[in-house]
């Protein structure tokens, strides 16, 4: 019963995530402002992020968790050159 729930669970979580990218996807076409448009990649990351876990989650395969956590770090740093950017003009003083 309960691998059933599990398998319903991710489905239905991953569905979820998908959606959530698509519509993150559609923020970074129609963003007015660059803010809008850097906001909308990092949530499109996060959601790759908990796409792979999940995924992880359903074959038991740890590269999956590996490459999460590489895209989380390449996220993060991304995002804070691009507010950096957006704020100084520079990235590199």
């Amino acid at each position: 019963m309960s691998v059933v729930i599990l398998f319903w669970s991710l489905l239905i979580a991953q569905l979820m995530l998908v959606t959530a990218m698509a519509l993150a996807v559609v923020r970074l076409i129609l963003g007015p402002r660059a803010e809008d448009r850097v906001l909308a990649m990092d949530a499109f990351y996060i959601g790759a992020m908990l796409l792979l876990v999940t995924f992880g989650i359903r074959t038991g395969s740890t590269l999956y968790f590996e490459a999460a956590l590489i895209i989380a770090l390449l996220s993060f740093v991304s995002t804070l050159a691009a507010a950096k950017f957006l704020m100084r003009g520079e990235v590199i003083e």
